[in-house]
């Protein structure tokens, strides 16, 4: 058995690879870079080292100075997590050129597996059915937009090489072809530092529908039942299940069938998942990560086994502890929760957690995060902040269960994306399994509802938290909360704004409650929320305070207010409406316009790239370029100017 294991990863794989490995008395070692000095992932391993700077390129990628730290720790392997180099093939032979076990699949596999278009290929000969389209070597534009023709368009273009939906991007006109060629080509340079792509055919309604395989170096192979991650957002997988709901008896064992096939045609050894796309009876192989998944837990949950552990075992020689499968234990659901705006298209959000709350674990519920409150959340990895992972009896019980939690949660300093997973896991068509890749797009209207005026019950949560008594200890006249004064009932002033709007609300001590605008009342539950009770009707809110901001989060949406001084002056102008600055630190990968072109509202003047993500930055309104204060290549900041508008004559 491996008696020491360097993780080479960072977040919440490492933190769950580093307790797998404890109880299996192993001693771990992390590494880190400049940003995770402080990491959870450092301080729970029995050591760690530092391997660079803080961007992944100066650390996690970095093959000599993560080898450098396994041969100063002495360990005998080092299991790659996900992401990073988990499915790099250079770095498991460097590995295996160092004597070191790589906790994974061998390089052949992984090679085999990494270029979509050759795996595709490999599936066919072993008669594992492919969507049909181009997975030639020509990669002229000209060849492309002819080969898209053929096979009819709608169309979906994909890297040849990595995945996590960079550079993907579905096609549904001719017209259109040669933009998001450009866009999937860009996207998949910056990702995997390979711009070659393949067509495919551009399924309407599929699935997306994956089984988890094992396999040793004795020959031995299986499936562990299938997981569904179709609920996604940009190619991007938000809450996957498992097993996958709704799947005919006889096409769940097909694809268990295809699954170990593709695992036994390329010499499959440990953990990997084979995923499918799935319409009605039709099943169609598309791609296998020749790694753990995210979304491992939820087979977990229903195997009651812990899959890393198995890599472990594998690594160090040993047979599978299975024959095959053991029939899958009830439901379990897994949810994403991420530091993003999904009113700004899922756009990534940095800065520090100033409060964060995830309920306890227990049996039916497990919690996988790599940090805690005051932690921040930095451009340079995945914005991911936890995963929560319910189990049920049943589907149903599962989600619920899931919902439960998700209420429990508290996100500050940063937006999330906490509300749109409270309302995508209430969904009626979430509850009734009507899932499909396109989920989240068809219901975007439930799921990300405009969030428009800031409504009665969300100010009146507002005023209620500034109210009441914030849990220090009374130590002075002046810190009682009761309204009392010499002459008469005393009362506050509030004045809340949401952005260009004002609300000044005054309301008067009566007893236990205020009066003013509304007639409200209320406490502060065990759990932080608010018991707000307006008008003699009692509400569950969660409301989380930043500073002077304060975040209310209702079932029909969230809305940010800011505390103002209902005293001050009244300000003046502040900066020119028409300076686009950059939203988040990235890379400025185009610039689409020049000095003096006249624009319109929503045209795209720039696109960045940040945190694996573009973000096209649009004109708000009509108008003239000004100024361009930024060139393709250059590294910005946030706030960093990038286009200045001027109002069109």
């Amino acid at each position: 058995m491996i008696r020491t294991l360097l993780i080479a990863n960072r977040g919440e794989i490492a933190c769950r690879i580093i307790r797998t490995a404890r109880r299996m008395g192993i001693r771990s070692i992390a590494v880190f870079s400049e940003a995770d000095a402080g990491a959870q992932h450092v301080l729970q391993a029995d050591e760690a080292h530092p391997i660079g700077g803080a961007r992944a390129a100066d650390s996690y990628l970095r093959t000599d100075r993560i080898l450098a730290a396994a041969r100063a720790g002495g360990a005998e392997a080092i299991h790659p997590g996900y992401g990073f180099l988990s499915e790099n093939a250079e770095f498991a032979e460097a590995c295996a050129a160092a004597g070191i076990r790589f906790v994974g699949p061998p390089p052949s596999a992984i090679r085999a597996m990494g270029s979509k278009a050759e795996s595709k290929r490999l599936m066919e000969a072993a008669g594992v059915p492919i969507v049909p389209g181009y997975h030639g070597e020509a990669q002229e534009e000209e060849r492309l937009a002819a080969e898209a023709a053929r096979i009819g368009f709608p169309v979906l273009i994909k890297a040849s090489a990595g995945g996590g939906g960079k550079g993907m991007r579905p096609v549904l006109r001719a017209g259109d072809f040669a933009a998001e060629l450009a866009g999937a080509r860009r996207e998949a340079k910056a990702a995997f530092g390979d711009d070659r792509v393949l067509l495919e055919r551009y399924l309407q309604r599929p699935r997306h529908v994956e089984v988890q395989v094992f396999a040793d170096s004795h020959g031995n192979t299986i499936h562990l039942h299938t997981r569904d991650c179709s609920v996604q957002r940009r190619h991007q997988k938000v809450l996957e299940e498992a097993p996958a709901p709704d799947l005919p008896p006889a096409l769940r064992a097909r694809l268990h069938e295809a699954a170990i096939a593709a695992a036994r045609a390329v010499g499959y050894v440990s953990a990997g998942t084979v995923e499918f796309i799935v319409e009605g009876d039709d099943a169609f192989f598309m791609e296998m990560n020749t790694r753990l998944q995210v979304e491992h837990p939820v087979t977990e949950m229903v195997t009651g086994l812990d899959l890393v552990e198995w890599q472990l075992r594998i690594a160090a020689g040993e047979s599978l502890p299975l024959a095959e499968a053991p029939a899958p234990h009830g439901h379990s659901v897994e949810v994403r929760l991420y530091a993003e705006d999904p009113a700004q298209d899922f756009r990534p959000s940095i800065g520090p957690l100033r409060q964060f709350h995830l309920p306890a674990p227990a049996a039916d519920l497990r919690i996988e995060s790599g940090v805690v409150e005051g932690d921040a959340i930095t451009p340079h990895y995945d914005p991911m902040i936890a995963k929560l992972v319910a189990w049920g009896p049943n589907r149903q019980a599962a989600l619920a269960r899931l919902s439960a939690a998700l209420a429990e949660c508290r996100v500050a300093g940063i937006t999330s994306n906490l509300g749109f997973l409270t309302r995508l896991s209430t969904h009626p068509a979430m509850q009734a399994a009507e899932l499909d890749t396109g989920f989240i797009l068809r219901h975007a209207a439930a799921l990300q509802p405009p969030a428009g005026p800031a409504p009665r019950l969300a100010l009146a949560a507002a005023a209620l938290d500034a109210l009441l008594p914030s849990g220090a200890t009374q130590r002075s006249p002046w810190d009682r909360q009761d309204g009392w004064r010499l002459q008469g009932a005393g009362s506050r002033l509030l004045l809340l704004a949401e952005g260009e709007t004002s609300h000044r609300l005054r309301l008067t001590r009566t007893g236990a409650g205020w009066q003013g605008e509304f007639n409200l009342a209320g406490h502060r539950l065990p759990d932080g929320a608010l018991q707000v009770v307006v008008d003699g009707i009692a509400h569950r809110i969660t409301v989380l305070r930043d500073g002077d901001a304060v975040q209310v989060l209702l079932p029909e949406g969230e809305w940010t207010l800011r505390h103002l001084d209902p005293y001050a002056p009244a300000g003046g102008e502040t900066a020119g409406q028409g300076r686009l600055s950059s939203p988040i630190p990235g890379r400025v990968v185009q610039v689409l316009v020049s000095e003096g072109d006249a624009v319109t509202r929503g045209q795209v003047l720039a696109v960045i790239e940040a945190m694996k993500t573009e973000l096209r930055i649009s004109a708000p309104a009509d108008g003239i370029v000004a100024h361009i204060g930024c060139a393709p290549g250059d590294s910005v900041e946030e706030g960093a100017e990038l286009v200045t508008l001027a109002a069109a004559d």
